[in-house]
């Protein structure tokens, strides 16, 4: 009995004993837990409240630099711009940048180039960094990306440039052709002759200053304001017409073909220039007795049937390396050529933007000595005018509300039969 007695007790004992260890282990684990250790002071920082909900709607890369130069928040953009790899920031004159400003307090900022991600040509990303402290042990870097700003400011001073060029060559003959006239007053012949040359530089110059408003309004206005089903055989009757003249005097042979009846949506002065344009150079690359072709067809895409009005050409040919630049403005494949054409080097720059600015595009095919062909792709009426709204006085232009095509009493109304089957061009005897 003494026995059983003495069991329980020792026991209950160590019972108690055991619990007490228990509790006490347990505190002591909360008491480790609450106390700081100098990891977690370096590793787990915390950002000031606010401060990330500012950075995700900023537009510049956003990243935050702890002590160590450890990356505690980088938005989305930085990691595209290649800042940020590996957790650690992988541009070594920011880091620099980042390191002076933790030691001194001091707002930094530098422009630098860096080397593009995944090119292998060498192009350089013009960026913008600024770095701040935030709070007492964060460093905050932001940097704004500059390359296309920098590529427009490049191609503002070259047009700018370009333009200075252009008009003074005019304004400078025009200068030196009035004197000469009043140095032969005394000789009609001379007189006519230095006339002659001055109305020529003054036709020049007017067709310069024309052509860069035009470029101007394409650049600024909508044509979708004002827009409307235009007839393809009417654009093309206009651009004949407009080239009549220096085609008959080279005896080049204008020919129209393709599909009859197709309609474009857009607006129609600026299309019939874009498209005259393509006419005119064609024409004024061409030799003599040559043929300039202009063919209509209608080519079936995914997101609706697009218009193509090819514009073919006999003439000098276009090599590879200026391909890639004829729709810049001002550049020429042949200065001289150019020059005697009286060319200003703005059309092709003119049809690439109506095309654009009417959802299409404009593409060039050529080879040396062999002529060019250029293809002006545009939305067809029909399905461009499904996706814009209803035109309120569809009726006073006389189209037809079904179909979207020019009654015969339309003012603007044309016989497609005049239009045949575009044959291959050939070299006329």
């Amino acid at each position: 009995m003494d026995v059983n007695a003495a069991v329980a007790a020792v026991a209950a004992i160590a019972g108690v004993l055991t619990g007490v260890i228990a509790m006490l282990a347990v505190r002591f684990s909360e008491r480790e837990q609450r106390r700081p250790t100098r990891t977690s002071l370096h590793t787990d920082p915390v950002l000031p409240p606010g401060v990330d909900t500012v950075l995700s709607v900023l537009r510049s890369s956003a990243v935050v630099l702890d002590e160590a130069d450890g990356v505690v928040k980088a938005s989305s953009a930085a990691y595209a711009l290649g800042l940020v790899r590996g957790g650690k920031l992988a541009v070594e004159p920011m880091l620099q940048m980042a390191r002076d400003t933790r030691r001194d307090g001091e707002i930094r900022q530098v422009e630098l180039d860096l080397a593009r991600r995944g090119t292998g040509r060498g192009e350089a990303l013009a960026v913008s960094a600024r770095v701040a402290p935030l709070g007492s042990r964060l460093v905050l870097l932001l940097v704004e990306d500059l390359t296309e700003a920098r590529r427009i400011e490049a191609v503002r001073r070259d047009f700018v440039a370009n333009v200075s060029h252009e008009l003074k060559t005019p304004v400078g003959a025009l200068s030196l052709l009035s004197e000469a006239v009043m140095d032969a007053s005394d000789d009609p012949e001379a007189v006519e002759r230095f006339a002659g040359r001055m109305q020529i530089e003054a036709t020049r110059l007017t067709n310069l200053v024309q052509e860069l408003i035009d470029l101007s309004r394409v650049q600024n206005d909508d044509p979708l304001e004002d827009a409307e089903p235009v007839r393809v055989d009417e654009l093309v009757a206009e651009a004949i017409d407009r080239c009549r003249h220096a085609a008959g005097t080279k005896e080049i042979t204008m020919a129209a073909g393709g599909t009859a009846d197709l309609h474009v949506w857009g607006h129609r002065g600026q299309l019939a220039a874009a498209l005259g344009n393509l006419v005119e150079n064609a024409v004024n690359y061409s030799p003599a007795r040559t043929r300039v072709g202009i063919a209509a067809r209608r080519v079936a895409q995914p997101g609706g049937d697009m218009i193509e009005i090819a514009v073919t050409d006999q003439g000098i040919g276009i090599s590879d390396k200026d391909k890639e630049r004829i729709f810049e403005r001002f550049y020429r494949v042949d200065p001289a050529r150019s020059r005697a054409t009286g060319g200003t080097g703005l059309g092709l720059a003119i049809v690439k933007h109506v095309a654009a600015s009417h959802g299409g595009e404009v593409t060039v095919w050529s080879a040396e000595g062999q002529g060019s062909t250029f293809t002006l792709r545009l939305p067809e009426a029909g399905a461009a005018r499904d996706r814009a709204h209803q035109m309120s006085h569809r009726d006073e232009s006389g189209l037809d509300s079904e179909t979207g095509r020019s009654h015969p009493s339309s003012p603007h109304s044309s016989d497609s039969s005049a239009y045949e089957t575009l044959p291959s061009p050939e070299v006329l005897p």
